[in-house]
């Protein structure tokens, strides 16, 4: 058979012109068809948020939510290596007031944009540091009022009417029968009560009063409005008026420098012999070494502490005095307010690590940075 002039030239050349085409065609096909297929899918990857002891259920299952979280449910506290190593590469931190936040460990934690205190107080965390390193700080105002007030009430009523010491009587087993004298203590009724700080809580302890139809005095760094003296029925007074006319003081003043030691010898020196002393705020605020020298000499009848000044401890004294009762710093340690707290601090972190103002923003000069 003949070929045609040019036929085998030709056939070569379309061959040679058709390969690549073919080739185009299967990459399409690849590309449409295998690449959804492959088992490389991209993940995206959530920020990683720190919780540094242990909280409600409901906490945790809303910060899953958001974020990768690590917690520290074994509720053993960090030491202050262990948590600049948990806190590196996160974005957001929940911490409580045993975690120390100071300045050199956010320089080793450039990450984090967000710490999230589960307390009103924050005077664990270098604020001023925080802020000048670009770092939100949060806390959980307002939720606990009343809690706290309902335990003021607490220590103040078994420290006057000798609760735990007539408790542990009975339990060991000495009562033998009623007796005139027994575990005789303070009316507090009619008496005078010093509110030393009269802020949300202050003002709770204040209005619990009029139940017992006692005389209330405060004093604070600012005197409060006369309509708020009026629904408190409060009457303002200086410092040493309050000490020496008070029958029981109960402490709500924040810490600050200026506040740390507001009690010592000298405040003790001014109260009556048959005064009890309330704290409920934070444990620097006393001279606890001053406060044991003043029980022993007879200066105060007694106290009532939820806070000591170098917590877990307290002066060794304290422990073996009877007319002291001793809390574990848990003023506000109901069910219903720490998981609110919890859950304050996570939606405050949530916020934070978002790039979204926190509700309950410490320092809001750092949004201007």
């Amino acid at each position: 058979m003949a070929t045609r002039p040019g036929g085998a030239h030709a056939a070569k050349a379309r061959k040679h012109l058709t390969h690549p085409v073919r080739v185009n065609r299967l990459a399409l096909v690849r590309v449409l068809f295998c690449a959804p297929m492959s088992p490389h899918k991209e993940v995206l990857v959530r920020p990683k948020v720190l919780v540094s002891r242990k909280v409600f259920d409901e906490a945790l299952a809303l910060l899953g939510k958001h974020f990768e979280v690590e917690s520290n449910q074994r509720d053993v506290p960090f030491t202050p290596v262990q948590l600049v190593k948990k806190l590196q590469g996160k974005p957001g931190a929940i911490v409580l007031l045993t975690d120390i936040i100071d300045d050199r460990l956010l320089a080793q934690c450039p990450e984090l944009k967000v710490v999230c205190n589960v307390a009103v107080g924050y005077n664990n965390i270098d604020v001023k540091a925080a802020t000048r390193r670009g770092v939100m700080v949060c806390n959980t105002p307002g939720v606990l009022d009343d809690t706290t007030a309902d335990f003021a009430w607490t220590l103040l009523l078994a420290a006057a009417r000798r609760v735990v010491e007539s408790d542990t009587f009975f339990r060991t087993g000495k009562w033998q029968g009623w007796g005139l004298m027994q575990f005789t203590g303070y009316d507090v009724h009619h008496k005078t009560l010093g509110v030393i700080g009269l802020g949300r809580i202050g003002k709770g302890v204040a209005r619990r009063a009029k139940g017992f139809d006692m005389r209330v005095i405060y004093t604070d760094v600012q005197r409060a409005d006369e309509a708020t003296e009026r629904e408190y029925g409060v009457m303002y007074v200086d410092k040493r008026t309050l000490l020496r006319e008070s029958d029981f003081v109960s402490l709500h003043i924040p810490l600050f420098p200026e506040t740390r030691h507001y009690l010592s010898d000298p405040e003790f020196a001014l109260m009556k012999k048959t005064a009890i002393l309330v704290n409920a705020a934070r444990g620097p605020i006393v001279d606890e070494k001053a406060l044991v020298k003043a029980l022993k000499e007879g200066k105060i009848a007694g106290a009532g502490l939820d806070v000591y000044e170098k917590e877990p401890k307290c002066e060794r004294a304290l422990i073996s005095m009877k007319n002291v009762v001793l809390a574990p710093h848990t003023a506000s340690a109901s069910i219903e307010t720490r998981t609110k707290m919890a859950m304050m601090a996570v939606q405050n972190c949530i916020a934070g690590v978002n790039g979204q103002r926190p509700p309950n923003l410490v320092n809001p000069e750092v949004l201007a940075r």
